[in-house]
């Protein structure tokens, strides 16, 4: 016996051997394009997930590198000038060795040589020391100097910027080194008696020697550093030395010391 055309049956496998319709199922090009819009949601979360508002990460550092806006362009020119300052900052600490490596000077007392408003760089005292340098130090005395013909700024030893009796609070001072005495030493007999206000030992100052160390004088000043009448300092020890001056920039030392009040 045939079956119905109308059997129930019949009717169900034909829908299943068929092709699927539009409403009943996505077809293989809808995939593909829900595929591709994935693809592309997930590239435009690559830059911090706002690519497409511009708004991550790397997207805000090219704005702030190509933008024409005046408070943009001052603060990339503040930045960048900043940037510039530290490299040669610390390239001039790498060469000396010491931090800060320039100084100001802040009075007349190594006129001619050296002049209020110059600014110095200094080096290490340990660094290319001399072979005057006094033994166990990097520092050629003016005496020592002029006997082995080595000047610095004009005239026989180093200029050295040392702490006054080794204080971290005072201000530094930068004087040439004259020479070397040791601990008790009689050292008014080494004396140039232009540079000192006695008689003899007993009359002056810092003698005989409380510590072994280097006498100093400013070129200008008419008396040692540790001399009466000055007695800035006791002699000079070698950890009190920040470091010996090697050049000097005229002028430039005037910007310091109007920001630290001492123009």
């Amino acid at each position: 016996m045939s079956s119905s055309r109308d059997d129930p049956s019949s009717d169900e496998e034909g829908r299943a051997d068929g092709p699927r319709s539009s409403s009943g199922g996505r077809s293989d090009d809808a995939a593909a394009t829900g595929t591709d819009r994935s693809r592309a949601e997930r590239d435009a979360r690559f830059d911090g997930g706002e690519r497409e508002k511009g708004t991550g990460p790397l997207a805000l550092v090219r704005r702030f590198r190509s933008s024409d806006n005046e408070v943009v362009v001052f603060v990339r020119e503040v930045l960048s000038s900043a940037g510039i300052v530290l490299a040669i900052g610390l390239l001039l600490f790498a060469i000396s060795g010491v931090w800060p490596p320039m100084v100001a000077i802040e009075s007349g007392s190594m006129e001619p040589h050296m002049e209020k408003g110059d600014l110095v760089f200094i080096m290490e005292e340990g660094r290319l020391a001399p072979a005057a340098a006094q033994q166990g130090t990097g520092v050629v005395g003016y005496q020592a100097g002029k006997e082995a013909g080595y000047k610095t700024f004009n005239s026989y030893g180093d200029v050295i910027v040392y702490k006054p009796d080794g204080s971290e609070y005072a201000t530094p001072i930068i004087h040439r080194a004259r020479f070397w005495v040791e601990k008790g030493e009689n050292w008014y007999d080494e004396a140039n008696k232009k540079y000192v206000q006695a008689e003899n030992c007993e009359q002056l100052t810092n003698c005989p020697a409380p510590n072994a160390g280097f006498i100093t004088k400013g070129d200008a000043n008419p008396y040692y550093d540790q001399s009466n009448g000055m007695e800035i300092s006791d002699p000079v020890k070698p950890s009190w030395i920040r470091g010996t001056a090697e050049v000097r920039i005229p002028w430039l030392g005037w910007v310091r010391l109007q920001f630290s009040g001492a123009a």
